[in-house]
């Protein structure tokens, strides 16, 4: 399972219990 994460025109894709930091 993947998550995309938009933000700031930034995209990002993890996969579950993956941690991101977003600035």
């Amino acid at each position: 399972m993947f998550a995309v994460i938009k933000t700031g025109g930034k995209q990002y894709k993890v996969a579950e219990g993956d941690t991101i930091t977003v600035e």
